[in-house]
């Protein structure tokens, strides 16, 4: 019986992923110049991953 594609091994899912977390939209944001201290930390503006 062949494994189900959504069950195989970890590492394939992250390399894939688009989905950033807060502190990876903050670092990213921060790497670009559009980050501000102060600035709020929710209402992020939108981010590509590279």
């Amino acid at each position: 019986m062949s494994q189900h594609r959504s069950l195989r091994s970890g590492s394939l899912l992250a390399a894939k992923r688009n989905v950033l977390k807060r502190l990876e939209r903050i670092a990213l944001l921060k790497k670009r110049g559009r980050w501000k201290d102060g600035m709020r930390v929710f209402g992020l503006p939108k981010t590509r991953p590279v």
